[in-house]
C-alpha cells in the first residue's frame, strides 16, 4: 500500500509572482508543505510536481522527490487533475505502484502533519473513495447588490440568533485524498464515497495575495 503526497507548484503564479518560492518566515513557501508531509506518519513518499527548475531544485533540497511537469499542463487554465494524472503515471512507471494520493496545496502552509494524519486515518477508517477539506462556516448576514439596491439573505426585521444560523462547510482546498486507480478512471478529484474533513480557521488560512503574505510573516509561532 503506497500513500504518496503530491504538491503541485507552478512556476508562474497569476496573483503573486514566484509565489511558491517567496521567502516567508525565513523559508520559501514551498518548504512548509514539504516539511509537513515529511513529518506525516501516514505518507510514504513526498513529491513536488512543477514546471520550474528553481522550484524543483529547492524541493529536492528540502527532501522531496521531484517531477518535471510538461508546459502543456502548467498553464493558467490547466486543471490540477491533469498534473495529478501525470504525477501518478510518472511514479508508477519509474518507481512503484500508487494506492492513495494526498494532493497538498502549497498555498495552505499552516496545516499540521497531525491534521494530515487524522484525515488519512479517516479516509481509510470510513473506506472513502475521495475526501476534501473544509472549514465550518455559518450562512451569515450576506448582502448582494441588485441594481441600485442591496438585498439581504435574511429577514433583517426579525434578525436570527447566531445559534439559529445553518452550518455549512466551505471547501478550503488545503488538500485532497483520493484512490489513485479510481481517480484515473474518473478524471476528477472527488468521486464515489466522498468524505469531508473539517479544519479550523487558522489551518484553513490560504495565501492568495500580498496581504496574505504579510499576515503569514506575522504567524511565525505556528511553524515550530
Amino acid at each position: 500500500m503506497t500513500k504518496i503526497a503530491v504538491i503541485l507548484a507552478r512556476g508562474n503564479s497569476k496573483g503573486i509572482k514566484n509565489k511558491n518560492i517567496k521567502t516567508i518566515n525565513n523559508k520559501p513557501l514551498i518548504y512548509w508543505s514539504i516539511n509537513t508531509c515529511l513529518k506525516s506518519k501516514n505518507i510514504d513518499t513526498v513529491w513536488v510536481s512543477s514546471d520550474s527548475k528553481k522550484i524543483l531544485s529547492l524541493s529536492k533540497k528540502f527532501g522531496a522527490n521531484i517531477i518535471k511537469r510538461p508546459k502543456n499542463i502548467s498553464g493558467d487554465y490547466s486543471k490540477s487533475e491533469k498534473a495529478w494524472e501525470h504525477a501518478i503515471g510518472f511514479i508508477k512507471k519509474n518507481f512503484s505502484n500508487v494506492e492513495t494520493v494526498i494532493g497538498v496545496q502549497p498555498t495552505s502552509p499552516i496545516r499540521s502533519y497531525k491534521t494530515l494524519d487524522k484525515a488519512i486515518n479517516m479516509f481509510y477508517k470510513k473506506k472513502l473513495d475521495s475526501l476534501f477539506t473544509a472549514e465550518k462556516v455559518y450562512n451569515y448576514f450576506i448582502w448582494k447588490k441588485q441594481g441600485k439596491k442591496y438585498i439581504a439573505n435574511y429577514n433583517y426585521s426579525n434578525r436570527p440568533m447566531r445559534q439559529e444560523i445553518e452550518k455549512k462547510y466551505l471547501e478550503n482546498g488545503s488538500f485532497y485524498i483520493f484512490n489513485a486507480e479510481k481517480f484515473l478512471k474518473e478524471k476528477c478529484r472527488l468521486f464515489g464515497k466522498i468524505g469531508c474533513f473539517t479544519m479550523g480557521k487558522v489551518e484553513s488560512f490560504e495565501i492568495d495575495n500580498h496581504e496574505d503574505l504579510k499576515l503569514f510573516n506575522n504567524l511565525g509561532k505556528f511553524f515550530k
